[in-house]
């Protein structure tokens, strides 16, 4: 290696491969996933996503056409990394099928305590919102809880094959219930600042599962 090309290579981080209008995108769309799972949509203006991320007001419309359309970005970012999260526990093939839904509560408890139980799921904080939102949002929001019904059920099901849960089971609406549940769970833990509404929700849950 030539003296004038070590000259050129600088120590530390790679050179970044992603071009700067990716960069810049997924920036506002990670900053405003964490202030719209914090705050909501209608309380949550764009020159704060703007401020945190050094982004001029005038580029913002180089990436979205409007707060709506990058509301709807936010909206999927959630859906895939939830989704990504969801794989994680409830696929788990070291795992008794029940055991990977107590390992999802786990990990969702132990994400909303790393926050301070300041911020909720975003699917669910804008459900709240569907008032005052775009009416774009309500089938993606719906969606997006179908989606996790359909996973939590899948895991049900496997529950019923091995035994854990009586075969007369309804998956797709204990999955339903789950949700329905879950959700009100996590506007209560943030409500009180604590685990303890997920964790009566889920011993409740668990409990009333037929055997």
């Amino acid at each position: 290696m030539t003296a004038d090309l070590i000259a050129r290579r600088r120590p530390g981080r790679p050179p970044k491969r992603i071009d700067d209008r990716l960069e810049t995108r997924e920036a506002l769309i990670r900053h405003g996933t964490a202030v719209l799972t914090e705050k909501g949509f209608a309380a949550t203006g764009l020159d704060e996503v703007l401020r945190a991320t050094g982004v001029p007001k005038g580029s913002f419309y180089h990436y979205f056409a409007s707060k709506e359309a990058f509301g709807r970005a936010v909206i999927d970012a959630y859906a895939a990394y939830f989704a990504r999260k969801l794989d994680r526990a409830l696929l788990d093939p070291a795992l008794p099928p029940l055991a990977r839904v107590r390992a999802f509560i786990d990990d969702a408890c132990a994400g909303m305590a790393r926050h301070g139980f300041r911020r909720g799921c975003l699917i669910g904080n804008l459900g709240q919102e569907m008032a005052v939102l775009p009416e774009s949002y309500r089938a993606r929001l719906e969606e997006v809880f179908a989606d996790w019904q359909a996973r939590l059920a899948a895991c049900l099901r496997a529950a019923r094959a091995a035994g854990e849960i009586a075969p007369e089971a309804d998956c797709e609406a204990l999955a339903e219930f789950f949700w329905i549940g879950w959700e009100g769970a996590v506007l209560r833990a943030k409500l009180v600042g604590g685990e303890a509404p997920l964790r009566r929700f889920a011993a409740g849950f668990l409990a009333g599962l037929p055997r």
